[in-house]
């Protein structure tokens, strides 16, 4: 199982853009299991983090094959993914962060 997490800087003024997006988000959760689904993706969470007054996101992921579901997702022709590959014009900057420790009790 691969774990990942991305910090993502936004550009400015567009945290309406990620209320709007995550409202969107919810309301078609169904929708946005099937795509985690067909990418083989466990677990997908999103955070929101403000520092010194810059608003970033903190996405985090568990999937069988990180890079596999992001090539999926890439191509992937659901609505909602269209949506979310919109969104991303709202990032500044991305940074991958390194898995130091993955605990997990099973």
């Amino acid at each position: 199982m691969d774990v990942g997490a991305v910090l993502i800087k936004l550009k400015p003024n567009t945290l309406s853009n990620v209320n709007e997006w995550k409202e969107n988000i919810q309301a078609r959760k169904e929708e946005a299991v099937q795509t985690l689904k067909a990418e083989g993706v466990c677990v997908e969470s999103w955070f929101h983090i403000e520092l010194d007054g810059q608003d970033y996101l903190l996405a985090y992921m568990r999937a069988n094959d990180i890079a596999q579901a992001q090539n999926v997702a890439k191509t992937s022709t659901f609505d909602i993914d269209q949506m979310h590959k919109k969104f991303k014009d709202c990032w500044e900057r991305k940074y991958t962060a390194t898995l130091l420790i993955d605990l997990e009790n099973n």
